[in-house]
């Protein structure tokens, strides 16, 4: 199966390449959906790269996402599925990608910047891909392999397939989405008009993992109504509501409840912006835990500290919104294991060993999964997303898209469609 792989690698890297030159970053203080309209640019792109393709069905919608559906032989129709924004957190803009050819494990000096370095003694990871064609930023923007990796594994599969009729597969519904990044990835998704089975999210990291289980997430903005006063004849009467958030944050726990404090399966309490003049200002937060329970214990443990700074500043308004993000997708996922335990036999046919492991953030899948529609999260190859050290390997990426091929031949075949019937049955009987 390694000859898969290497059969897909040129054109996987070719549109990794051509696809994270397209700004597509993502606003979370937007009102329009998407949230920033260079979104449609690359949603434009694969549209038109779908109908050369031939596929049935290509649509652009009004909300951004891209659909199409490949033709299959028999089997359940299998979803596949990838998003288009990247993050905010670094620029997207001008994305100048450097491929590293046969990286030889020397230090990889990014082009744009000198002092950015991606160095093999400070990631193991790296220094496990020697030999391999390393795809790196410039070091002044993101790279987008979150998750432009995804969107051109899908896309190469899906090529491939379509070059070759004579391979038996199930039928396949693509969906490439826009704001995940920003919590708001499926706000608009039409499961049912998406016509899949269960479907699986493209926008994992190492080769072999296989996501199965998420945070669940909760945002909490806490807003401060001050009063302000000029500062020269403002004693007794100014309320800084800075002031008053600061005092909020700095009674946050700091040995633990936050991410630079915890690992594993640890929840948080992340104070991810503050905004605001004397008079008004906003802090907002992200919770996360595996455990509901936990999670609401994230919550209140906010709208104490705000009750408190209202207590003891009663001139001040304070409120707190609490707004679901998504949802823990293990307790939908184990509903029919063998959706996740296709995913994984995929990769073994690729003599790739799979494994599990938390996500301590989330996918698309999270919500579809809550909403019905189950979806686990496969590898792409990328790593240390969100940064300007991003980087993905070439030959990772080709495995990635080779697993796709694989998982949709696994499922026409008989034993695997008789498989899934037997948790639909089960349930039925109860």
């Amino acid at each position: 199966m390694a000859e898969l792989a290497s059969e897909l690698q040129a054109d996987v890297l070719e549109r990794f390449l051509r696809y994270v030159r397209i700004d597509t970053t993502s606003d979370q203080d937007s009102t329009t959906y998407p949230s920033t309209a260079k979104q449609r640019d690359l949603g434009e792109l694969l549209e038109r790269e779908l109908r050369d393709l031939g596929l049935a069905d290509v649509e652009l919608t009004q909300h951004g996402y891209v659909f199409a559906t490949v033709a299959g032989a028999t089997g359940p129709t299998v979803g596949l599925i990838a998003h288009m924004d990247t993050s905010q957190d670094e620029s997207g803009a001008n994305v100048q990608p450097q491929v590293v050819e046969k990286w030889d494990g020397s230090d990889i000096v990014l082009t744009g910047d000198s002092d950015k370095v991606l160095r093999a003694s400070e990631n193991p990871i790296l220094a496990a891909r020697v030999g391999h064609d390393i795809v790196t930023t410039a070091g002044t923007t993101l790279l987008g392999a979150d998750d432009k990796a995804g969107v051109a594994e899908i896309m190469g599969a899906v090529a491939y397939l379509v070059a070759h009729p004579e391979i038996e597969h199930a039928p396949i519904r693509v969906g490439f989405t826009v704001d995940e990044e920003v919590g708001r990835g499926v706000d608009h998704f039409d499961i049912e008009g998406f016509g899949a089975d269960f479907a699986y999210t493209l926008d994992g990291a190492e080769v072999g993992r296989i996501d199965d289980e998420t945070f669940s997430a909760s945002e909490v903005r806490i807003r401060i109504e001050g009063l302000s006063v000029h500062p020269g004849t403002s004693k007794g009467k100014m309320v800084n509501a800075i002031k008053l958030g600061a005092r909020l944050i700095e009674r946050l726990p700091t040995d633990e409840r936050s991410p630079e404090t915890t690992e594993g399966r640890e929840g948080f309490i992340h104070p991810h912006r503050f905004t605001g003049t004397t008079a008004e200002a906003e802090l907002r937060f992200i919770a996360r835990d595996f455990d509901a329970a936990k999670l609401e214990e994230h919550e209140q443990l906010l709208r104490k500290l705000a009750d408190d700074i209202a207590a003891e500043e009663p001139r001040a308004r304070v409120t707190v919104t609490i707004e679901e993000q998504y949802r823990n997708m293990k307790e939908f996922l184990d509903r029919d294991p063998s959706i996740t335990e296709a995913a994984e036999e995929a990769a073994r046919r690729l003599g790739v060993e799979p494994w599990r492991e938390p996500i301590r953030g989330g996918t698309d899948g999270a919500m579809l999964s809550a909403r019905g529609l189950p979806t686990p999260n496969i590898y792409t190859g990328g790593q240390q997303f969100h940064s300007v050290l991003e980087w993905a390997s070439v030959q990772d990426m080709a495995l990635s898209a080779a697993t796709i091929v694989e998982l949709t031949k696994l499922w026409a075949e008989p034993g695997w469609a008789e498989r899934r019937q037997k948790p639909a049955a089960a349930k039925a009987g109860r």
